[in-house]
């Protein structure tokens, strides 16, 4: 797709359901992401959702999809640990449910080590960079690569992650020129989010396209007021109810 140039669409998915709305919108690929501790579970970071809980929503993802692939997100300290680790949780993904591949987040030397361990047993991975929500901690929620050297570091990376052998790369929330800088330079596709149109594809969380989260994301726009419309039709439920004679 990215050779005839045809752009990619990613949405999320966190259950069944969801998996359905996703696929009947003719989606390329659904990403299982760990987003999902903040719009299923209740979380306010990605931080706390564990290996088993991203297991059993991946599970119930699979569950909803006929024929789109999925990706599924491995979660914090799930690969950071060392590869043996790394390799065991992903391992998991593969085994108990069809999913394609897994999406890990930045190109530390550690994680690029992860990444040629997972790749060479089979694994595809699919890279993450720019604003990576598993190091809000120290990033913060906030733009990233603004500036020359930082613009420079993320280049680098990037080109580390192709070299390491992943199949496609997420670039949030960073200069629309520099991911179109990238999406030149790498043979790998690059999937934007927050990144400008000059990418190979968007991925998005679906809550936040339909407006079902609380806080919306700079640069992902409701396209209807989901929260609004599933409160008033709920109220109205409530409202029409008659005491039984």
């Amino acid at each position: 797709m990215k050779q005839e140039r045809v752009p990619i669409s990613v949405l999320t998915a966190w259950d069944a359901m969801s998996a359905q709305w996703a696929e009947a919108a003719g989606v390329d690929l659904v990403l299982v992401g760990d987003s999902l501790a903040m719009v299923a579970l209740g979380h306010t970071t990605t931080l706390p959702v564990t290996l088993e809980a991203m297991l059993q929503h991946a599970a119930a993802v699979d569950r909803g999809l006929t024929h789109t692939p999925m990706v599924c997100d491995l979660p914090f300290l799930s690969y950071q640990c060392g590869a043996d680790r790394a390799m065991a949780a992903a391992g998991r993904f593969i085994k108990e449910t069809n999913c394609l591949g897994v999406k890990l987040e930045g190109a530390e030397p550690e994680t690029l080590e992860v990444i040629s361990r997972l790749v060479r047993s089979g694994i595809p991975v699919m890279g993450h960079l720019g604003l990576t929500p598993q190091s809000v901690r120290q990033l913060g929620y906030r733009r990233q690569a603004t500036d020359p050297v930082a613009q420079e570091r993320l280049l680098g990376k990037a080109h580390e992650l192709e070299q390491a052998g992943c199949f496609a790369l997420v670039l949030e929330h960073i200069p629309d020129t520099l991911a179109g800088q990238l999406r030149r330079e790498l043979q790998l596709p690059v999937i934007g989010i927050g990144a400008g149109n000059n990418c190979d594809g968007q991925v998005r969380v679906t809550a936040d396209l339909l407006g079902l989260t609380a806080a919306q994301p700079p640069f992902s726009s409701a396209l209807l007021p989901g929260r609004q419309l599933f409160s008033e039709a709920l109220k109205g439920w409530v409202a029409s109810l008659q005491p039984g004679e």
